[in-house]
């Protein structure tokens, strides 16, 4: 394993400003959990892949293997997209980046109920974390895109986050002389203007490096019995148990199974229901449908929900124990997902089980925020 290194370092002889230039240059090592090959590419190593699924069947097994992970870029084309995803050039009026609604510092999200896109917009729902999204097959709440590089176009180009154009960006980037050597260098592409698909492909690189499989429930589960409190340890029994099904849908080692789910999640006061994948697929029987979220590292994403309804971890997991369809509109009938019981778990379980989502709380891989980035704009998430 190779710790992340900082590859920004500056050129003493000072400009025509009196200030220093920066010379940018990318890293030649992986990330922290990757190994580079042969070949010259990063691959995951962890100690799940050593497990083999279907010795582990029992619902919410812990020694269960991982699936299929992202992997296989440059360590060149990785660091590239972490300058990329921390450099607001990729709005439309240079105030947001990527970081500003998946800001390393809460959770690879931004605190927020809901995103505030460009001129204050209401993104309309809450930033997912991206902790170990190398996993997924399916991106954003409603579930619309099948891949990291799709997912990308959508923030970059709604109105209502980022408000950029593909011209526009492209010529932003094609105009900085840095960023033309960098993409050249991260993808041999010689002197060819940098495309739309390697600023998708750079961007999805950084973010299959965001690995969290090493928090406390991961050591107790390759074995160390002490990495759990006595309290965990009863709230991951109650986790897994028939009663409560947590982990039917928040299913170890990713605590998701990435299936769509209608449980029933209110609105905060105010809004309007929202519909989730019925709008995507046509199909009322999704109707207040999403995607089912990690909870790893949940302890540092509140609020919780698509709208951001609850805002302490507590009130999300009492949300569950209150009965089917406590939240569902009177006037309205949602094909609940059958998951969705009536537990009546007593206060105890509850703060059980509250105490053993802290237990998945892992950011030893946490992303370095570059000092600086190639536009010369700050790299910073914006204030609240």
């Amino acid at each position: 394993m190779r710790a992340l290194v900082l590859v920004v370092t500056a050129i003493t002889t000072a400009g025509a400003t009196g200030q220093a230039p920066i010379a940018f240059t990318l890293n030649p090592s992986c990330p922290p959990g990757f190994e580079k090959t042969n070949a010259g590419v990063c691959e995951l190593r962890t100690l799940y892949q050593f497990y083999d699924s279907l010795k582990n069947r029992g619902l919410g097994g812990t020694r269960t293997a991982l699936p299929p992970h992202r992997d296989g870029f440059t360590p060149q084309q990785i660091d590239l997209g972490r300058y990329l995803f921390f450099d607001p050039v990729l709005s439309d009026d240079g105030t947001l980046s990527c970081a500003s609604c998946h800001d390393p510092a809460r959770g690879l999200s931004d605190g927020r109920p809901r995103s505030i896109g460009i001129h204050g917009e209401d993104a309309g729902r809450a930033a997912p974390t991206l902790w170990n999204v190398g996993f997924l097959k399916r991106f954003f709440w409603d579930a619309r895109a099948d891949s990291l590089e799709a997912q990308a176009a959508g923030p970059l180009y709604s109105p209502r986050e980022m408000g950029n154009a593909p011209a526009r960006l492209l010529a932003s980037l094609n105009g900085n002389a840095t960023y033309r050597r960098l993409f050249e260098e991260a993808f041999a592409s010689g002197s060819s203007p940098i495309t739309e698909t390697q600023v998708y492909t750079a961007l999805a690189a950084f973010e299959t490096s965001l690995i969290s499989l090493n928090s406390r429930y991961d050591r107790y589960v390759h074995g160390y019995d002490a990495a759990l409190s006595q309290r965990e340890i009863e709230g991951l029994n109650v986790f897994r148990s028939f009663v409560a099904r947590c982990s039917e849908c928040h299913t170890p080692p990713l605590f998701t199974n990435e299936q769509i789910a209608v449980i029933g999640m209110p609105e905060p006061a105010g809004r309007s229901f929202d519909v989730g994948v019925e709008a995507i697929l046509n199909n009322p029987k999704l109707k207040g449908g999403f995607k089912v979220p990690t909870l790893r590292n949940i302890t540092r994403s509140a609020p919780y929900s698509h709208s951001g309804a609850f805002t302490d971890l507590r009130s999300a997991v009492e949300f569950y124990n209150k009965g089917r369809g406590n939240a569902v509109p009177k006037d309205m009938h949602l094909y609940l997902h059958w998951h969705i019981s009536d537990p009546k778990l007593t206060d105890a379980e509850v703060d059980r089980i509250v105490d053993f989502l802290g237990a998945l709380t892992d950011e030893t891989f946490l992303p370095q925020t570059p000092a600086r980035v190639p536009s010369g704009l700050a790299p910073t998430k914006r204030g609240d």
